[in-house]
């Protein structure tokens, strides 16, 4: 189990992803972007999660730059677009995502939604990308079973990770199982539900007993049931304080009200039926 920000999985092929990072989707490109990834590496993040769909991949990028850390000991996720999904359009656009951050490789790739008659192509892209050394992984983003199945019938090499909508109210607990599986790792986007669950009496109970605040308790319950995690914030207490859950655990019990808390519930799109 993790003990510090820095602790890491090890994917299938043997990379190591930091299981707790930070995500800038709906950060503004500039200087918002700039102070959010600059402040949480400066507090012990190694891991940024970005996308051509945010626009805001060269603020991320100067960032990295300014941070005084060695590229080596960051972890750089981005993802290719929906418009952009096909065999030669996603080496297009991932040589523009590069540009934008300023960076020589990528430590995760990720197809960002499952486009219908489009994402295998896409996958062809990023095996071509990692064969190449242009990318230490691979993944996908939005997948369910019936997806990645679909992918697996025919891919070359397996997705190292899969990022989800992943928190209390939706546990996915189905696709959970399969991708631990298959062996590949699960990551969790909208971990906090976008604030919705701060007021839940379950979780204020099991904070107020460990002296910890919701957000806090949904994480660590991120980490023991060992799903990568990545909060968005802009605020620097914020941001300190998501990754302040190294000092506690939940026992089994806790962890099973939380799992009870399901509902099947999405803040995000359901990848069936999103806009393609």
């Amino acid at each position: 189990m993790a003990k510090t920000l820095q602790d890491c999985t090890t994917l299938h092929n043997g990379v190591k992803m930091p299981w707790f990072g930070l995500g800038v989707y709906k950060v503004e490109e500039g200087q918002e972007v700039v102070n959010s990834v600059k402040t949480a590496i400066r507090h012990g993040y190694r891991s940024i999660d970005t996308a051509a769909f945010y626009q805001n991949e060269e603020g991320v990028g100067r960032a990295i730059k300014e941070s005084g850390i060695s590229r080596e000991e960051l972890f750089i996720t981005t993802k290719v677009w929906n418009t952009e999904q096909g065999y030669e359009t996603t080496l297009d656009s991932f040589e523009k995502s590069l540009e934008k951050l300023e960076i020589e490789y990528l430590d995760l790739y990720l197809i960002h939604w499952p486009v219908k008659d489009k994402y295998k192509e896409t996958w062809k892209a990023l095996e071509k990308l990692y064969r190449n050394g242009r990318v230490r992984a691979i993944g996908v983003s939005n997948f369910h079973i019936h997806h990645l199945e679909d992918l697996l019938a025919d891919c070359k090499i397996k997705p190292m990770v899969n990022q989800v909508e992943y928190h209390p109210r939706l546990t996915q607990i189905e696709l959970y199982e399969y991708c631990r599986k298959k062996q590949i790792q699960l990551e969790a986007w909208s971990p906090l539900m976008r604030g919705q669950l701060l007021e839940n009496p379950v979780l204020k109970e099991i904070g107020q007993k460990h002296g910890k605040s919701v957000p806090q308790v949904i994480l660590r319950w991120d980490l023991q049931n060992e799903v990568v995690t990545i909060p968005k914030s802009i605020n620097e207490q914020r941001i300190v304080e998501n990754g302040a859950i190294f000092d506690f655990a939940l026992s089994h019990e806790e962890m099973n009200k939380i799992d009870a808390l399901n509902e099947n519930l999405r803040v995000g799109t359901n990848p069936d039926s999103f806009d393609k």
